[in-house]
């Protein structure tokens, strides 16, 4: 496994790109706000898996080519990426935290969720 930092979404506060051996590739940006947000008690934190078609090398045909909502198993991969970073924040820390896990390439074989979760706390670490 091999994390880049620096070439891709530079506009971020942290982002790393993961990959394993030479199918999958995950890029995993963080972006938080420069102040926290009024009248909340609660830690603002949303976790985004994208995993296009285009990922696995099929694109949308017929009459609508739009990607859709997304399907069960990235939700599920957004929730692994929130369970385990949660905890790392400090308590009362109210700003907008937003983790996007994009996943450009990918092996039917092996798991990018696994590498999603890499990616953010890499792209945390940086941030």
């Amino acid at each position: 496994m091999t994390i880049e930092t620096g070439e891709l979404a530079k506009q971020a506060n942290g982002s790393a790109l993961v990959r394993y051996g030479d199918q999958n590739v995950v890029l995993c940006a963080v972006t938080a706000s420069e102040k926290p947000r009024e009248g909340i008690d609660f830690f603002p934190l949303t976790c985004d898996f994208e995993e296009k078609m285009y990922a696995a090398g099929k694109i949308p045909g017929g009459y609508i080519k739009r990607e859709g909502r997304p399907p069960e198993h990235a939700i599920l991969s957004s929730h692994q990426i929130d369970r385990p970073i949660r905890p790392l924040f400090p308590d009362g820390f109210r700003n907008d935290v937003q983790i996007v896990a994009t996943v450009f390439s990918v092996d039917p074989e092996l798991d990018a969720d696994v590498l999603g979760v890499c990616a953010a706390g890499a792209a945390l670490a940086l941030s």
